[in-house]
């Protein structure tokens, strides 16, 4: 998983020259039928069909401790099931909001994923990895 650019300039800011800002509290991953870019632009989310963002709080409960320049899931991410198509998956992408916001960091699925009707969509723990790529 790579931050975006957004992501980045957060970070660099704080860390060069200490500008503050508050993180998040909570994260929305949202799947996206396109691939996502750096800029934090093409995410292409299913629309209908019971889908919607899953909540990830912010805290060390959710998300391990940084090891090696990554972070990982500490539990499955679940999203509700499908009640139609939700189209072929490529990416997940971390918003800042529910409905809208700014993306701080997306991956690519190691193969697409096609949500039918009735599918559940679940990552289990340490499937997702965040990295300052």
């Amino acid at each position: 998983m790579s931050l975006t650019n957004y992501g980045r300039n957060k970070a660099n800011d704080y860390m060069f020259g200490g500008i503050s800002f508050t993180p998040p509290s909570n994260f929305y991953l949202a799947l996206s039928t396109t691939n996502v870019s750096v800029s934090g632009s093409n995410c292409s989310e299913p629309v209908g069909a019971g889908y919607a963002r899953v909540l990830l709080p912010n805290t060390k409960s959710y998300l391990t401790y940084s090891s090696s320049g990554s972070i990982v899931n500490s539990g499955a991410i679940t999203w509700p099931v499908s009640s139609g198509s939700w189209g072929t998956i490529l990416d997940v992408a971390f918003y800042d909001n529910a409905v809208s916001g700014s993306i701080w960091a997306f991956t690519s699925l190691p193969s697409p994923y096609i949500v039918q009707n009735s599918t559940t969509v679940s990552f289990s723990a340490s499937a997702i990895n965040i990295s300052q790529q």
